[in-house]
Formats: structure tokens, C-alpha cells, sequence
């Protein structure tokens, strides 16, 4: 029933009007966000025609004889057709099997995209790999997200550095400043964890002059000082965050409190969903609690983010 190929840079422009025309694509799948680090990956993207028409891709890439949801990626699965139907995607999976032996590929580990992210219902592929490819679940994360119409209640503590910061003078505010973000992004991570962000700031001015509408800053200022900011991701139905830090100051200040109510309580109050991200550490068996407990008190409340494998 489908023709499997592998993408190359002559179908980027096929690509991209795909993923903005599918049932749960983000802008994280077109190609001009995807290839910002196509040298870090050796990229086995699929894309699946039916009757010479597109009808599903498959962002990955390959790391021996194991096919794997892109690596650059938070979540890679398949990206369908609107008109994609249960029975469809079972075949689909089971072509894609045996296309992947004739490849020599024996293993595929499968990052699924999380329902908050879907336009509509898309979850066809969870019961193809159940049902065809006897799927195991191999990792599975924890997110914090808000239904923005039915919002929890915060908890009493996130009020009280929105005072703080408003008797203090700070002030909220879109910023193109990411540099002065960055370096307090950098500081604390290096600190906390010992790693780096996982873009450069040269890559995220590159991504931001791509996708201006879809990657916001947000920063807290005292006396014209950033003290805190957080870099969102606009992607359809979903308001995410891609990174949120804070000084000492901040943190004193309560400054991420004051960012937060100004996004999700003014700006972006009728946002559909807000997604927080993923609180868990390594392998995902390592819950940070304090981290996610931040998350909890203005709302959010767990999304699981799975991966699945399987041999084909």
C-alpha cells in the first residue's frame, strides 16, 4: 500500500507543507528547525506516499542497526495525514518493518509525541506498535502542563514573589535580549548539573530568526538588569517552555512567579494548553522533585512523555 523513502534535501519543500498540514505536527519537524543540527546526526528520515500522495513521515535517524525517533528532538513519532485511519497506520507499520530489514536496520526505538501536542486525536500509531510490533516501553517521562480553560488553583507560595517583585519594582516584558539570558541559563546549569544548554545561543539567534512567531523570550528586569527569563515555544495548541532561569536575585525576588503570571494569567491567558516540560533526569528514572513541585504550584499537572522499542 506505501511507498517508503528516505528523505533527502529534495524534499524539504514536501516536508515542511506536510508537517504544517498534519494532524499532529509542530514546527519542531520542519526542516529549518530539524537541519540547524544536521551535523550532529545521521539523518534516516521516512516518508510514507499512498497512491503518490504523502501520508505520513517519520523524523529519525540512524545509530548503527537501530532506527531512532530524531535525537535532536524532544518527540519524533509519526507525523500523519488528517485522513490517516486505524487500519491504515497498521499496515503502514507493518511495510515500514519490512523496509527497515531490507536496510539492515534491527531495532527501532520510538519517541511518541505526546497527546497535548496533537491537533486532533492521533494516537494510531501507539496501537500499531502494540498490535504489529509487540512494542515494549523502554522510557517514559513526566511533564507538567495546564488545560488553560480549567486552570488549578496556584499554591499560596508562587503569589508571594509576585508581590515581592512588584514591590521591588521588577518588571516583565518580551525581550530580544537572549544573550544576557543565556549567560545566567549557562551559569546555572553549569553549576547545578555541570552540562550546557542543549542550543548554543548562536543556535537559538539562528532558530529565533527563523521561526520569529514560534520562539518567544520572556525576561524579569530590576534597574534594567535581567534577573530571570524563560525562552517559550509557540507550537499550535501548545505554549511551552523550552528554558527558565534565574539569578540568585531572582530567586530571591521570586522573579520566575512574576514571569509566569504575567504569561500564563495575562499574555497568553487563553492559550490552550501550557506545557511546562519534563522534570526527570537521565534514563528518566531520577524525578527532580523540587523542580517539578515549582511546576505543580502554578498548575501544572503530569504528561507522559514515552519511548517505545522494538525489533523488527
Amino acid at each position: 500500500m506505501f511507498e517508503i523513502h528516505k528523505y533527502t534535501a529534495a524534499d524539504k519543500e514536501a516536508w515542511n507543507a506536510f508537517v504544517a498540514e498534519s494532524k499532529n505536527g509542530t514546527f519542531l519537524f520542519d526542516r529549518n528547525y530539524m537541519d540547524y543540527h544536521h551535523d550532529r546526526f545521521d539523518d534516516n528520515s521516512l516518508m510514507f506516499y499512498a497512491k503518490d500522495k504523502l501520508y505520513a513521515i517519520l523524523p529519525a535517524n540512524r545509530c548503527g542497526d537501530c532506527l531512532c525517533s530524531h535525537g535532536g528532538l524532544t518527540y519524533g513519532g509519526l507525523v500523519m495525514t488528517n485522513k490517516a485511519t486505524a487500519a491504515e497506520v497498521l499496515v503502514l507499520f507493518e511495510e515500514l518493518n519490512a523496509y527497515l530489514r531490507g536496510t539492515g536496520i534491527a531495532k527501532v526505538r520510538y519517541k511518541a509525541i505526546p497527546w497535548i501536542y496533537h491537533h486532533v486525536p492521533a494516537e494510531e500509531d501507539l496501537y500499531a506498535m502494540f498490535k504489529t510490533c509487540n512494542a515494549q516501553l523502554v522510557g517514559r517521562d513526566i511533564s507538567s502542563s495546564i488545560i488553560m480553560s480549567n486552570k488549578p488553583k496556584w499554591h499560596h507560595g508562587r503569589k508571594y514573589g509576585i508581590t515581592r517583585c512588584r514591590k521591588n519594582g521588577v518588571t516583565i516584558q518580551q525581550s530580544d535580549d537572549y544573550a544576557a539570558f543565556w549567560q545566567i541559563l549557562q551559569g546555572n546549569l553549569q553549576a547545578r548539573y555541570g552540562v550546557r544548554p542543549v542550543h548554543t545561543l548562536d543556535e537559538m539567534l539562528l532558530l529565533k530568526s527563523r521561526f520569529s512567531d514560534n520562539i518567544q523570550l520572556y525576561t524579569a528586569q530590576l534597574d534594567g538588569r535581567v534577573i530571570a527569563g524563560t525562552v517559550l515555544y509557540l507550537t499550535g495548541k501548545v505554549l511551552h517552555t523550552q528554558y527558565i532561569s534565574s539569578t540568585p536575585e531572582g530567586k530571591h525576588l521570586g522573579a520566575v512567579d512574576a514571569l509566569f503570571d504575567c504569561i500564563l494569567n495575562k499574555d497568553y491567558a487563553n492559550y490552550p494548553i501550557f506545557d511546562f516540560g519534563k522534570s526527570t533526569e537521565g534514563d528518566a528514572s531520577t524525578l527532580n522533585e523540587s523542580l517539578i513541585y515549582q511546576k505543580e504550584g502554578f498548575g501544572g499537572r503530569g504528561v507522559c512523555y514515552d519511548t517505545y522499542e522494538w525489533r523488527v
